[in-house]
Parts: structure tokens; sequence; C-alpha cells
């Protein structure tokens, strides 16, 4: 099937073969990705077809479809794309489990509970092993009575469900989690044959698989906006493969939690394909703050020397392509796009061409559909719409979709895709 088994990387050469191999497969109703966009209003997900061809999203035959929340905040995908979680928003703190069918249609599972209430952001590991999500109050707190927030860490299971969760209190007002690719224990290669996937950074080719399945140094960082006399700061964590526990780095003082400044009012984060750099969006001061992961080491963030790269209006989502080479960052006041080029061998990222991208009113989330990596979709709060673009793969420009903007049930909180096809995989190698 066409677009079904599409191995992407951060090499070009690689990623030219990779396209070269999916687009001789079979392909599926022309359809390359599902893009689904979540109501904060009702809770309904529109989901949407992406053609290949344009880019042009089509609704799914039964959208929207029900979440069984009522204010969701946010939503992330399961890595297989099998699996979307609709994460809960207020005192609505649940998680909806949705399974994606190979038609794009989705169907409610279940709505375990998290740890805490009004949960704001969540992530998964690159190993689809564990689900992560940031809440603002434990027990007994509340926004009349505030305290400290959390993390509630749920295992995923092999058909996507979620196991008992387990909690870890961290700062007072998480805003924003991210997990970092696992480092390899063994250079990644490109074989003809690949017996097991395992995550984005390592490739298995026998069954005999450590416990860890091959990688170690995963990291998880939790962006604090804080909202007490201490700075917004970003706490970071080693993650245990085996049971998803995290464990405060050298770098993070789980006493003040505090960590590493995170600019004034941060408001979303994303970590590179290579899991070199982590960058995170201030909303008050219309700013990039880019960071060095000490992947091979540490974990510990170093500011980048080049940092804070300046964005538009009230920043509030940000994405990197599947090739490591671009960034995206949906500006809310401005209704636009600002995107910039991603330089590898430090940090920096340099305006692209075209960098002012305009969406309808009010961007709150944005994403990059993995079958193909060229079509980017933001939800748009104050109009109920998506805005699509096109990305150019050479320069990083975005152009209109035709026929965009596409309609959604109200207040559109999310927008998350996946590629079409329970083959689908994309694969970054550094």
């Amino acid at each position: 099937m066409k677009f079904n088994m599409i191995i992407r990387t951060a090499k070009a050469a690689v990623l030219s073969l990779a396209i070269g191999l999916g687009t001789t497969a079979c392909y599926r109703d022309y359809t390359a990705a599902y893009v689904f966009s979540v109501s904060n209003s009702n809770g309904q997900v529109n989901a949407f077809g992406v053609d290949y061809q344009t880019g042009i999203l089509i609704q799914i035959n039964g959208s929207p479809f029900s979440s069984n929340l009522t204010n969701p905040s946010t939503a992330i995908a399961a890595p297989n794309g099998k699996t979307l979680y609709v994460i809960g928003g207020s005192q609505n703190a649940n998680v909806s489990v949705m399974s994606i069918g190979t038609d794009g249609k989705l169907y409610a599972q279940a709505t375990p509970n998290i740890t805490g209430t009004y949960p704001t952001a969540a992530a998964i590991d690159s190993t689809g092993s564990y689900l992560y999500v940031a809440y603002t109050y434990q027990s007994g707190y509340s926004p009349v009575s505030p305290g400290p927030g959390g993390v509630t860490i749920f295992p995923i299971h092999s058909d996507g469900t979620l196991g008992t969760p387990s909690n870890m209190n961290v700062g007072n007002n998480p805003v924003a989690i991210v997990a970092s690719p696992p480092t390899c224990t063994a250079t990644p290669v490109l074989p003809s044959t690949v017996s097991k996937i395992t995550s984005p950074n390592c490739i298995i080719l026998s069954s005999s698989a450590t416990s860890n399945n091959g990688y170690t140094n995963s990291f998880v960082y939790v962006v604090d906006a804080e909202v007490t006399a201490a700075a917004p700061t970003i706490l970071g964590f080693a993650e245990n493969l085996s049971d998803g526990s995290l464990t405060p780095l050298s770098g993070t003082n789980m006493t003040t939690f505090q960590g590493t400044s995170a600019g004034v009012s941060p408001s979303a984060a994303a970590v590179d394909p290579t899991g070199k750099y982590l960058y995170v969006t201030d909303k008050q001061q219309n700013e990039v703050f880019g960071y060095q992961i000490a992947g091979a080491t540490t974990g510990n963030l170093t500011p980048l020397v080049s940092s804070p790269f300046a964005t538009g209006g009230f920043p509030v989502a940000i994405t990197i392509d599947p090739r490591g080479k671009y960034v995206y960052v949906a500006n809310y006041n401005t209704s636009t796009v600002s995107s910039y080029s991603l330089n590898l061998s430090n940090g920096s990222l340099g305006a692209s061409a075209g960098s002012g991208f305009t969406t309808t009113t009010g961007p709150t989330c944005v994403t990059i559909e993995p079958a193909l990596g060229i079509y980017l979709y933001t939800s748009d709060y104050l109009n109920a719409s998506i805005s699509g673009g096109q990305l150019s793969p050479d320069t990083g420009q975005l152009t209109a979709i035709s026929n965009s903007f596409f309609p959604t049930s109200s207040q559109p909180v999310c927008v998350v895709s996946v590629a079409n096809g329970p083959h689908s995989i994309q694969l970054t190698i550094p």
C-alpha cells in the first residue's frame, strides 16, 4: 500500500531513498495521513483524510466523533498511529483513549483518570511505552486555593490502552512536557530488511533485544511556568525505560523545583528528532529559547549562545518537521506561523523564506503529517477551522493549501496527525 511504509531519516540521501520506496508501494484511497482536530467547547473530534497530492483535508464519514470529555485541553497520538489520546481540561481530569481505524474513524475505548486536575500538556516517549500528562493541581488544590502540580505516568499497553498510572509531583505551573529520543547503544544502520524498529533512533536486527530494547539515556522535560516568586524553569528527568519512572537530572533541584531558566511566560516545547536540542516558546516576550541537550552524558540543558529567536505575537505552539530541518511556531495573536531553518551543528534558528505564513484567527496548535512530512496544519480556535500549508523540503517555506481553511467544531484547541496505515513508520537517524 502506497505510503504504508515510509522510512524517513535526517540524512538527505536516506530520506530520498525512503520517499522513493514509499511511492512504489500500493496506495489506499490517495490518503497519505489523517488529521484530528479536538474541540474545547464540546469534546468533539473532527477527523480528516489528507490528500497526498494536494494536502486538502477531506472529512471522514461519521465525523465529528465524541471523545466523551466536556472540555479537552490537548491531544496526542501514539507513535504507531493507532491510538489518539485526548486530554481533558479543567476539572475534567481524564484521558479519552480513542482507537484510530484504518479508515480514519475514531472509536472511544475508555476514559481513565489522571492523578490531578487541570491537565495542560502530554508527551509519549519515543518507544511508545509511556504517556506523561502534566497537570496544574495536586489533590487538595484548585484555582481558588493554588498549589503544586504534577505529572501522571501511564503505561501504554500493546493495544494502546492505558495501565494503572503513577504520579510525580513537580512545580507550581507545569505548562508543557516533552520526551527526547533515546540514545542508541549501537550505531543505527538502514538494512534492506528490518526485523524490528523500536524507536526513531534505534533499529534492532534480531529478536534478542535487551530489556530496554537497545537504548539508553531517554529524557523527559517539564516546563514549569511558575506563578510564585520563583522564575519559570525547565525541570529535566531521566526516564526509566522499564517502568516509565522519572529521576531528576543533576541540573534539576526538586526541593526548590528549579532547573534551567525558561524566559518569562513559557507556553510550549519541542525536541528535535536527533535529541540534541530543546526549544521553548515564550508567549509574553514573543521569543523561542533554544537549549543543547547533553544527551550522551547527563541530559542537562545549556542555553544556546544564539538564543532567543524572535517570533510573531503570542507564540503558543511549536513543532519540528520530521527531517529535523525546520521549526514552526504558531502565533495566536498575529494569526501566523513563523518558520525557521534549524542548524544541526549548533542548534541556531534562521528565518526561512516566506516565514510569515498566515492562518485564520487564533492558531492554538500545529502539526506536520508524518507520512510525507510536507503538509502543516494549525487548529484555529477563534475561527473554528484548520489552516493548511505545504512546506518546501528545500527551503522550509510554507505555501497555502488549496481550499484552506477547513471547518471544524467550535473552539478547536489542538490538531494532531498520523500516517495512513498500520505499518506506517517514521524513522529519524541522526
